[in-house]
Order: structure tokens, then C-alpha cells, then sequence
């Protein structure tokens, strides 16, 4: 269970431009895949997410190409 976030904020996904912090939890409002750049650095392409629910992933950038999900969220 994830501790409570203090910040949220609506992502725009970018191919080149990281969030302003590295999240503690990624959430999608409309099913899809999703490539993230993860708090250790690597980028993988997630699929099969939830909708609607926090995941505890650390997240240092969410790409525009590669995610077709939309509705993406962070906490920190």
C-alpha cells in the first residue's frame, strides 16, 4: 500500500522532458500501454495496468511514443 501522496499532477507525456519530480505512483484513466523512464533509470513499456488505481512504480519520465494510455496521473 502506497503512503499518502502529497502532490498530484496530470501527465503530458514527452519524448524528451522529464517530471519536474520522480513520482511514487503512476496512474491511467484510459487503458493502453505505457512507456515510462523509471526512477533507476530504465525505460520499459508497460501494459495490462489498471485503470483508475495508483501503481507503486517510480517514475522519472512518461514517453509520448510508445504510450497510446490516456488520463495519466503521478503522486509524490
Amino acid at each position: 500500500m502506497l503512503a499518502p501522496f502529497d502532490h498530484l499532477a496530470d501527465v503530458t507525456p514527452s519524448d524528451t522532458v522529464d517530471l519536474t519530480k520522480v513520482a511514487r505512483g503512476i496512474k491511467i484513466g484510459v487503458a493502453g500501454t505505457l512507456k515510462v523512464l523509471c526512477g533507476g533509470s530504465e525505460a520499459v513499456t508497460l501494459t495490462n495496468l489498471a485503470v483508475g488505481v495508483f501503481h507503486n512504480i517510480a517514475v522519472r519520465r512518461v514517453y509520448s511514443t510508445g504510450t497510446t494510455a490516456t488520463g495519466i496521473q503521478v503522486g509524490w
